[in-house]
């Protein structure tokens, strides 16, 4: 059963346009399944590049590979061309050519500057992420929900995450297989390979450290004492794991944006299920932290770039959207009545002076409130969408 995509609408305004559009986003989140979704109907191939002939190919003799794969069809599927060499030089060559080519990455090394800055006006990204809430329930062929279907929906997505073959898998035994599979094959095939971490050991602990302080402040010095590890491995590990779709910085709000960039970041994981793998938490009860977590990720598949919001006085907002130059804060709560909100949220509306800030909980009641002319919404993480 194939499940529509979010990025659906994203990738047919784009693809009449350029020559070149990279999907790209975590191992086994469906890129290659959205992709040969779309080249059905057209004359097409798909090459991969886990085959040695092929890469061999494309790294020697890039006219050789163009008149093997790419001559004749309308559109051609790259699948992890991103480890080859040279692999942006040829792939300018090829668009400049004409040649219409979709190429998949589950590695954010395609977007660095040995590839990107080649392919500067030819290429289109779009990001792919693990089921969203509205996909998973698509997948479920659900489309009404009550709240009680709802409530059990958001804890099976949150507590086992959103790859599709996690999702469409029933037995709760065989979820957690699948998830372990690919956390390690991330761990070996994309991380240690790609980035030369020869110390897996490590970097297992350093995962686990991060699902357990997830949506923590991020502190170099902290993270270097507890772990032993030197600052510059804890800054390899981080990019590694980001680059690899594992884990996703979110960084503060401030309107100065030289301080977003100097303070501290908070750190999550992509994907919620493979946060529970490497903590070994698949609690019967959604805890805090996994929650919000989750919402975070629902927040990024829609497009948006959260940050989150602290002061000095350790007054803190979840997070902070931006959207038409207004910007938007978003309470993450498990349970939350209307009418009564938290000090924190009451400061960054009188300092910022939103028109809107959300109170989005797990088990909790729909409603409005206003403050200080701001309009609080309280809703659920699937009517989030409907007021952003």
């Amino acid at each position: 059963m194939y499940v529509e995509r979010l990025i659906d609408e994203s990738f047919v305004k784009v693809h009449p346009i350029y020559n070149i559009i990279a999907i790209v986003g975590a191992r086994q989140a469906g890129k290659t399944t959205f992709l040969k979704q779309k080249i059905t109907p057209l004359h097409s191939s798909y090459v991969m590049f886990d085959d040695p002939d092929v890469r061999s190919l494309f790294e020697e003799d890039i006219k050789k590979f163009e008149k093997q794969y790419l001559e004749g069809y309308e559109v051609s599927v790259l699948d992890e061309v991103q480890y080859c060499k040279d692999a942006g030089m040829k792939l300018k060559y090829l668009a400049d050519k004409g040649r219409k080519v979709w190429i998949t990455s589950s590695s954010e090394i395609i977007l660095g500057k040995e590839i990107l800055s080649y392919l500067v006006g030819r290429v289109s990204i779009i990001k792919l992420y693990p089921f969203s809430l509205q996909e998973f329930l698509n997948s479920q062929g659900q489309k009404e929900v009550t709240s009680t279907i709802l409530g059990r929906s958001v804890w099976e997505h949150a507590i086992y995450g959103g790859y599709p073959k996690v999702v469409m898998t029933l037995e709760p035994e065989l979820k957690k297989i699948i998830l372990r599979d690919l956390y390690e094959t991330m761990l070996l095939k994309d991380m240690a390979r790609t980035f030369s971490i020869d110390d897996i050991g490590s970097l297992e602990l350093f995962a686990k450290y991060l699902s357990i302080n997830t949506g923590g402040l991020l502190s170099y010095e902290s993270i270097s004492k507890t772990m032993r590890l030197s600052f510059q491995t804890v800054k390899k590990y981080l990019d590694a794991m980001e680059k690899s779709y594992l884990i996703v910085r979110v960084p503060p709000f401030f309107t100065n944006r030289t301080k977003e960039i100097i303070k501290q970041s908070k750190v999550y994981f992509v994907d919620t299920g493979l946060r529970n793998t490497v903590a070994k938490e698949f609690d019967a009860e959604l805890k805090g932290n996994v929650f919000e977590n989750y919402v975070l990720m629902e927040l990024i598949k829609m497009g948006f770039s959260p940050k989150h919001w602290r002061t000095k006085s350790k007054a803190e907002v979840d997070f902070v959207v931006e959207k038409d130059n207004a910007v938007i804060p978003v309470e993450v709560k498990l349970g939350a009545k209307p009418g009564k909100i938290e000090r924190s949220l009451r400061s960054f509306i009188e300092t910022y002076s939103p028109e809107t800030a959300l109170v989005v909980s797990y088990r909790g009641e729909a409603g409005r409130m206003t403050v200080g002319g701001c309009k609080v919404i309280f809703t659920d993480v699937l009517r989030m969408r409907e007021y952003l």
